[in-house]
């Protein structure tokens, strides 16, 4: 027997293991059985090169529960270990035996998952003692066991074994017992070695039998050691597919569409990209793609590991290049997985470019199902942006599909205004917005629908990129001013008829709360309403991009703005403007010529203040004195004009049809609607 420390350069490395090395303890069945999968595989390698000349035998690797005396055993029938082995391996902390055999063979022993030394000792931080019983498959070899409590202190011995292979026997402690329960085993091994390429062997298949499920002799083989991953695309059917999707994602519709990745230069990569249908607002979830190293499971919290857009697919990539660690902070700043991200996005890039040159229509089909990620990628990756923007894709109000360059070159001629901006008209709601669209549309416009959860990150983004672009939606003006002329009509009304038309809707607006209007007036058709309803652009936008980004609690906070834009050119405000100036205009005239009298004074004593010499004192009482009566002034105007409009209810119903027009008119107003429209009937 032997007694030794182990090689480490610390007092005791298994705290620093339990705490630091794993985030998670259940980790260990990987590293243990990943550890028994190595083994077998150099055993196959070393068999392939004639240096191994005897009967491989049965080579899978078996996962077995003791309750009554609470160990977990993990054995193989893989290229086993002596004791001169065991020391290198085992007590020389950190060395790395799969390191060294790949350098050996590294021409063929691609297969080989270890990668950094330090896995066989996560079995401590489950077991209160862990025993190796191994035989090395070398001519004459003697069979070893090595014991430790999980102290720096291990014995070693020799033993009787006939049997090639490595046991690995943990004494699972008091706080891990659910470690020897063999569904918590089973769900493990089918997390992280479902795909492992060596059969993994745990427990029994089990059957129906006397109203309960019973084991049967046939050992139950956990893994598929041929994942559909690892076969070229040429040997593989849809239905291949599909199958292999409803394994990863039971219960879920077939996906659109698939990639199949397959590369071993200037790294290694292979995997299956699925394109999930995707709801309008999606949830990311940060567990649809599986990261794999030779097809044993690394993590599926893959967020800063893959570019963020592509967390909207599902499917697996596995690699020999991504490190077998859960760090997932160690995956982000490994620059191989870097390079393996940025060549994943190129590739789903390019098959969406295909996909749009070799079927546009049925890319256009795809459409509705697809944007959200495409938008996403172009959001949130500037290289799949450059890639996207040829096959990217504008619907217009008719369900029209067009390229960047289509839609540009179908509305450059109508839609450019006085500055030179194009402007791209769209919609947010084709039924809430039909009479603004058909009013647009009508003036010859082209209207666009985006209602997307990123079309107002992809507006602010899109006017940014293409130059000389502005888009507006088409209710944020009336159609005579969504794309401003040269060639504007101007309203022919007096100074005084402008304030008495505005006064007049203005003293008639409705209280809507959070909500303020501002009433404008302009020269539009007789044929168009008497008035519209209209919200700023930019102003909206805040509004929208408040509810969506914290930050920015400051415009959420503010209210809702309209304008009301009463048209001076309609019949039934002419009559109104008409009535108005018959009835109260002899009233407020002499009113507003005392107002322009105050406007006056006030302005000459402006001037005076300018003066070297001037009494400042007394010239500010002055002005202040005058605009109190100006203010008294136009209070008994507005008294006046407010009086009258509230005995007209044409004024009401003109207001109404606006904010029922924008879907603003509700409870106990729309009902005040509904009986004076019945009145005027």
């Amino acid at each position: 027997m032997a007694t030794g420390k182990i090689g480490v350069t610390t007092e005791n490395i298994f705290p620093v293991i339990k705490k630091f090395l794993y985030s998670d303890h259940e980790i260990f069945l990987r590293e243990l059985v990943s550890n028994a999968i190595d083994a077998t595989q150099k055993l196959k390698t070393l068999s392939s090169f004639g240096e191994f000349k005897g009967e491989l035998g049965t080579m899978d690797v078996k996962v077995s529960i003791d309750k009554k005396n609470g160990t977990l055993t993990i054995s193989d029938h893989g290229i086993g270990m002596d004791a001169e082995d065991v020391d290198k391996y085992i007590n020389q902390i950190a060395f790395s035996g799969a390191e060294e055999f790949l350098e050996k063979y590294k021409d063929t022993a691609n297969s080989i998952i270890g990668h950094f030394g330090l896995g066989f000792y996560s079995a401590f931080m489950v077991s209160k003692k862990v025993e190796i019983r191994s035989l090395s498959y070398k001519e004459g070899a003697k069979g070893v066991q090595w014991v430790c409590d999980g102290s720096p202190e291990y014995e070693m011995t020799e033993i009787d074994r006939s049997e090639r292979g490595t046991d690995i026997i943990l004494y699972i402690d008091d706080d891990n017992k659910e470690f020897l329960e063999q569904s918590r085993i089973d769900t493990l091994l089918k997390k992280y070695c479902r795909f492992l390429p060596v059969p993994v062997i745990s427990g029994k298949e089990q059957e129906w039998k006397d109203g309960k499920y019973v084991d049967t002799d046939k050992d139950k083989v956990i893994n598929s050691t041929e994942p559909l991953w690892t076969k070229k695309p040429s040997e593989l059917t849809d239905e291949d597919y599909l199958r292999f999707y409803h394994e990863l994602k039971p219960g879920e519709e077939d996906p659109m569409f698939w990639i199949h990745l397959n590369v071993d230069y200037p790294f290694t990569l292979t995997g299956i990209l699925y394109f999930p249908k995707i709801k309008p607002n999606i949830d990311i979830q940060h567990n649809r793609i599986q990261l794999y190293c030779n097809q044993v499971f690394v993590t599926d919290q893959v967020e800063g590991v893959v570019p963020e857009f592509m967390m909207l697919m599902q499917g697996v990539i596995d690699s020999p290049d991504i490190p077998l660690n859960v760090s997932r902070s160690y995956l982000q700043a490994d620059q191989q997985v870097k390079k393996i991200s940025s060549y994943i996005s190129k590739k789903v890039a390019e098959k969406l470019d295909k996909m749009f040159k070799e079927n546009r229509q049925e890319f256009e089909q795809k459409w509705d199902d697809i944007e959200v990620f495409i938008k996403y990628g172009m959001l949130t990756d500037e290289k799949f942006y450059e890639a996207a923007k040829k096959f990217f894709l504008l619907k217009d109000v008719n369900d029209k599909y067009y390229t960047l360059d289509e839609y540009k070159t179908l509305i450059e001629a109508s839609q450019t205004d006085k500055e030179g901006n194009v402007i791209y008209l769209y919609a947010s709601d084709k039924a809430a917005q039909y009479s603004y669209i058909q009013g647009a549309e009508e003036k010859g416009y082209n209207v666009l629908i985006l209602n997307g959860q990123f079309d107002q990150h992809i507006v602010g983004m899109l006017e940014s990129k293409l130059g000389k672009t502005r888009f507006v939606r088409v209710d944020s003006e009336t159609p005579e001013r969504l794309i401003p002329k040269n060639d504007d009509k101007k309203a022919d009304i007096s100074p005084l008829q402008a304030d008495m038309i505005t006064t007049i809707f203005r003293t008639q607006m409705p209280e809507i709360k959070n909500t303020n209007f501002i009433v404008e007036y302009n020269a539009l058709s007789e044929k168009d309403a008497p008035a519209v309803i209209t919200q700023n652009e930019m102003m909206r936008r805040m509004k929208d991009m408040a509810a969506m980004q914290p930050g920015m609690n400051f415009y959420g906070q503010m209210p809702d703005m309209y304008s009301l834009v009463i048209n001076t050119g309609q019949p039934a405000v002419k009559r109104i403007l008409k009535d108005a100036g018959e009835s109260v205009e002899s009233l407020v005239r002499p009113i507003r010529e005392e107002i322009e009298s105050f406007n006056t004074q006030i302005s000459d004593l402006r001037k005076k203040l300018e003066e070297k010499d001037a009494d400042k004192d007394t010239i500010n009482k002055q002005i202040s004195d005058l605009e109190t009566e100006s203010g008294k002034s136009r209070e008994k105007e507005e008294t006046i004009i407010k009086e009258y409009a509230a005995g007209v209810p044409n004024v009401k119903q003109i207001i109404d049809l606006a904010l029922l027009q924008s879907g603003l008119l509700k409870g106990e107003a729309l009902s005040d609607f509904i009986r004076r429209s019945a009145t005027l009937l």
